[in-house]
């Protein structure tokens, strides 16, 4: 662009140099045919005899030629340079070339003239195709330019598409090579190849020890509960130990409830949930808002779920999926203001089933939000409400194993929404 603006700066000038030039060129080439014809026929053809001065000049005057006797001493002269002329009235200005030549004996000045007003009429017509040449030159320019770029990038291209984009994150399948010959696209294929199987591995490590521990430790937890259950049955036990058991059985609980949490989302990423189930949206809210109505009125929360239209899904696993929103109703209970309120409602979008959790809680901080997702990730509203902080992991999880969108939305002492998007391959027609 730089390249075509100066371009553009400098045609007038590059044209008018190329004008005068030719001009100039034109007027020399007029002078040689002169002197020819008149080394031929002699002077007398221009000046008639007795005279000293013979002018011709072309009905518009835009060129003239002149012949001037050498009555007192010219000197020699063979210029090219723009003068003005008085023409009868008119003065006009004139790119003249002026040249002194000798015959039988006898200097002459001759003079050839052509109007500078013809210069700019020939140089605006040609600035008009230089634009146009340079603005077509620019045009093919920039659609070679994409066409080839297009064709150089294309395995990156391919690369982006096949190995990065569309992808369930961390299952990539098999390799698959990118056809190219250009060895540097090679070697980022296969270096991203490489580096996203050091992450599968990774991952499957992780999924891999979460689910062994998890069975691991539930042996020993259920083997401590029933001794801890048995000890209650002595009839030596004093009170204070009867306390301290029953703290020992509180910690028990907790550890397997977040064993058992663990073992659920280890055994939802590893895909050993079947997804075969039909369950009606309206029944599924229903049974969710009996299950957890009971933490409704401990709360003195009210909850109403609003099904305009009741959908049928397919393809999905109803336990996982009950636990999906009973996660996240629970979660809006746990996290509401006293007198609080709870609205569940469907609404059909663009062939989607999108079902909205709002409530009327606590909120969550802009700085919270991008890891409500993160297990383990305890936040101060998590720890005075005695959270493991695994509730919306699981709801992640399932939601992915079922190619569910979740769309968040909150604002701090307003309440919070909670907004899952059912595809529609979940959905009967």
């Amino acid at each position: 662009m730089v390249i075509a603006v100066l371009f553009v700066l400098l045609v007038p000038l590059l044209i008018s140099t190329i004008s005068k030039n030719y001009v100039d060129s034109k007027l020399v080439k007029q002078k040689t045919k002169f002197l020819q014809i008149v080394g031929q026929q002699g002077i007398s053809e221009y000046i008639p005899t007795g005279e000293i001065y013979g002018s011709y000049y072309l009905p518009l005057k835009d060129e003239y030629l002149t012949i001037e006797r050498d009555t007192v001493g010219f000197p020699s002269i063979d210029t090219i340079k723009n003068e003005k002329r008085l023409v009868g009235r008119d003065t006009i200005e004139y790119r003249i070339l002026s040249h002194t030549f000798k015959i039988d004996n006898q200097s002459y000045l001759l003079e050839i003239g052509k109007s500078t007003a013809t210069l700019n009429d020939t140089s605006a017509p040609l600035q008009s195709i230089a634009f146009v040449v340079l603005i077509s030159m620019i045009l093919l320019t920039i659609l070679a330019d994409q066409l080839y770029t297009n064709y150089l990038l294309r395995p990156l291209g391919l690369i982006i598409k096949n190995k990065l984009l569309n992808q369930r994150f961390p299952n990539f399948g098999t390799y698959k090579e990118v056809k190219t010959s250009t060895t540097d696209f090679q070697h980022l294929d296969i270096s991203i190849h490489k580096m996203i199987e050091a992450i599968e591995a990774a991952f499957h490590k992780e999924r891999e020890f979460i689910s062994n521990a998890s069975h691991e430790l539930m042996t020993p937890i259920s083997i401590l509960q029933s001794k801890i259950e048995n000890m209650f049955e002595r009839e030596d036990i004093t009170e204070d130990l009867k306390l301290r058991l029953l703290e020992m059985q509180k910690m028990l609980n907790r550890l397997k409830s977040i064993t058992k949490t663990l073992l659920l989302i280890s055994q939802i990423e590893n895909e050993q949930f079947l997804k075969e189930d039909k369950v009606s949206i309206k029944e599924l809210l229903q049974e969710v808002y009996e299950e957890i109505s009971i933490r409704l009125t401990e709360k003195d929360v009210t909850c109403t779920v609003i099904v305009p239209e009741d959908k049928q899904l397919i393809n999905i696993n109803s336990f996982l999926i009950f636990n999906l929103f009973f996660n996240l109703i629970n979660n809006a209970i746990k996290y509401n203001r006293p007198n609080g309120e709870i609205t569940v409602i469907t609404a059909a979008e663009n062939g989607k089933l999108v079902v909205s959790i709002i409530d009327t809680g606590i909120g969550i901080s802009p700085d919270a939000m991008p890891f409500i997702f993160n297990r383990f990730k305890k936040f101060r509203q998590s720890l005075q409400q005695d959270s493991f902080g695994l509730g919306l992991p699981i709801v992640k999880s399932i939601a992915n194993f079922h190619n569910i969108e979740i769309a968040v939305s909150s604002e701090v002492n307003e309440g919070s929404t909670f907004k899952l998007i059912f595809p529609a391959e979940l959905l009967e027609n």
